[in-house]
């Protein structure tokens, strides 16, 4: 009796150890990959493969998942590096590098500190880029820099499985002599300028008033130009009806004229003492006589 017990729980223990070691086995040989993450499994110490987002199958005690590896993007911390132009100014630039690694399998075996590779990289980059411009064209073109900055970052790393999403130029600073020096620049073009629309002001100021003096001529010459005609027009008028009544009527026309202008001045106030020329009476005369001629 005591035999077969003990075979029996003997049984038990070795099927109890089997179901623990399969267990194990399954435990060890399933892995569940997130999805922003890829993991690099080793056999022996050889790559063996690389585990995508869920759930992956390996063989248990010979494969080991050695590297688990982020595939989001990643920001590098801003880099400052100093650089001079092709005009000799100094300057220093700071940069932003954005990247996500692609392929794990290279980022593990071929470099070691990525983030200290790219910065260096793109260290050498910006000075080569920038040793090509002068300094104006560097505050004018920093779209071209950033986009040559990125493409030639992505060539040197395209090597480690990783991809530059984005390269940024945060900032171009210069040293306080050549700031003082583009501050004299400045203002002497601000007052150059000044100078300039002052001067286009007064130069329009002369062209208006010229035009106005030259449309006032014209004006003017217009009307003399009118009244002369009025004047020939009253000439042919008078010449007309002289031509058609006579020379006596325009002879009583003119003896009028004189009547009325003694009659003016006889009637004005404070006159006592009227003086006449000699021929006032016989235009007197005259103008009775057309008169009574009439």
């Amino acid at each position: 009796m005591e035999q077969v017990l003990s075979e029996f729980f003997g049984a038990n223990v070795l099927f109890l150890v089997l179901t623990v070691f399969i267990i194990i086995c399954i435990m060890a040989g399933v892995r569940i990959v997130p999805q922003s993450q890829k993991f690099v499994v080793e056999r022996l110490g050889r790559l063996r493969a690389v585990l995508g987002p869920g759930i992956n199958f390996i063989v248990p005690f010979l494969d080991r998942v050695r590297h688990k590896v982020s595939v989001l993007e990643r920001q590098l911390p801003a880099m400052s590096q100093d650089a001079i132009t092709s005009d000799n100014v100094l300057v220093q630039v700071e940069t932003s590098v954005f990247y996500r690694i692609i392929e794990p399998e290279k980022t593990v075996y071929r470099i070691r500190d990525v983030d200290a590779a790219i910065s260096t990289t793109v260290a050498g980059i910006v000075r080569s880029e920038i040793g090509r411009m002068e300094l104006d064209q560097v505050q004018a073109n920093r779209s071209r820099l950033i986009e040559a900055v990125r493409d030639q970052v992505s060539q040197q790393v395209d090597d480690w499985g990783i991809e530059v999403t984005r390269a940024e130029i945060l900032d171009v600073n210069l040293d306080q002599a050549t700031r003082n020096a583009m501050l004299q620049q400045l203002n002497a073009e601000r007052a150059r300028r000044a100078q300039v629309t002052e001067a286009e002001g007064t130069k329009r100021a002369v062209e208006l008033n010229a035009d106005a003096e030259l449309y006032a001529a014209e004006q003017a010459a217009k009307a003399r130009r009118v009244s002369a005609d009025a004047e020939a027009y009253a000439t042919r008028a008078v010449a007309a009806a002289i031509a058609e009544n006579g020379l006596e009527a325009a002879q009583y026309q003119v003896a009028l004229k004189q009547v009325e202008a003694l009659n003016k001045m006889g009637s004005a106030a404070g006159t006592q003492t009227i003086v006449l020329p000699a021929n006032a009476l016989d235009a007197f005369g005259d103008a009775f006589k057309m008169l009574k001629g009439k």
